[in-house]
């Protein structure tokens, strides 16, 4: 048995392939580089340089590796791109999952792990947020997730294909080993985009609206450690592979931080200073949201271990630091995988 992780050389995916190779799982890996690195990859996880709406290369490794699982984050990820360019998100997040859910389907892969999101809900109406909350998605990002949750609510009914689908919130922070972490070119992460101008490679940064309905003016998020994230879905995948029923579940630790709370984290935590820039709202920018993650730890045994902005925002500033010294030292490059074709080496952001 393997499993193949969509999306596996980028920030969350990465994780999620340390995490399998750690509990002994053969990993299949396909990505097609446009965000991720091929560093990020583990060398015991085969890297494919594809993308997922390829259904013949994607049958193809899934029935090569005896594929009996696939965990897809693969994906578009920013939510005022996908009020500028709608059409694109429905291509690289509704229709390419289509064709990859058609794929699992077709070469008899029984278990599907989808990394959906909190914008499902939109700014809901009771905080924290439960699973049966009304989907009222604001933005196309969000709108395009939830397409995918239907779609895999759907094929599950028709087919002998099990589900989870897990509605994360704001994901941050950097692995504890300082083997992976955030690295995109051009990040809206707010704890990545601080921790860059903590560490000097931005100037500033900016505060989009300050007018919001919250205590301090500014949106409030629920933000959730990688490694924890990354720990649900392995747990989703045992109790998949378990026999248990298909599974709608949020992820975050119940609490909200607002945009202020995360800058004066970062610079007290990295002890230094940096300046903010106060701009008009961004569209598609829900006010608050907070998880209801009860039921993930129910089904899940679910027990977060890094439950803590300050220690979110320190594993993410030592990446940054990590970041530094290895483009410093060495480009830094995956090893070739056996029967792969030779790739560039993609440098991460200095």
């Amino acid at each position: 048995m393997a499993v193949m992780v969509t999306g596996g050389a980028g920030y969350i995916g990465s994780h999620m392939a340390w995490r399998l190779v750690e509990a002994g799982e053969q990993v299949v890996v396909v990505d097609r580089l446009s965000a991720g690195f091929d560093w990020a990859v583990p060398a015991a996880a085969e890297l494919i340089v594809a993308d997922i709406a390829d259904q013949d290369q994607v049958e193809a490794a899934m029935r090569r590796h005896g594929v009996d699982a696939v965990i897809h984050f693969a994906g578009s990820v920013i939510v005022p791109e996908s009020v500028a360019d709608p059409l694109a998100y429905y291509r690289n997040n509704t229709v390419a999952s289509r064709s990859l859910i058609e794929s699992a389907v077709r070469s008899g892969v029984s278990n599907f792990i989808f990394s959906s999101t909190a914008a499902v809900y939109g700014s809901p109406a009771a905080i924290p947020v439960r699973e049966d909350a009304p989907l009222l998605p604001e933005s196309p990002y969000g709108t395009s997730k939830l397409m995918t949750e239907l779609m895999l609510r759907d094929a599950a009914a028709a087919h002998d294909l099990r589900y989870a689908a897990l509605r994360y919130f704001n994901v941050a922070g950097a692995d504890p080993e300082g083997r992976s972490g955030q690295s995109t070119e051009s990040p809206t992460h707010l704890i990545k985009i601080a921790a860059e101008a903590a560490t000097g490679k931005r100037p500033g940064l900016s505060v989009f609206g300050t007018d919001y309905p919250t205590p301090d003016g500014t949106c409030i998020r629920d933000y959730i450690h990688v490694s924890d994230l990354v720990d649900a879905h392995y747990l989703a995948l045992q109790r998949l592979r378990a026999g248990g029923g298909n599974l709608v579940a949020n992820c975050g630790y119940g609490r909200g931080h607002s945009v202020l709370e995360v800058i004066d984290a970062v610079k007290r935590v990295a002890g230094r200073d940096f300046p903010v820039e106060f701009q008009d709202r961004r569209a598609g920018d829900a006010v608050a949201i907070v998880a209801d993650a009860g039921l993930a730890r129910r089904e899940l045994g679910w027990s977060p271990r890094y439950d803590d902005l300050e220690t979110i925002v320190g594993h993410a500033l030592r990446w940054e630091e990590i970041l530094r010294s290895r483009n410093t030292a060495a480009p830094m490059r995956r090893d070739v995988v056996a029967g792969a074709p030779p790739r560039p080496s993609a440098k991460a952001p200095t």
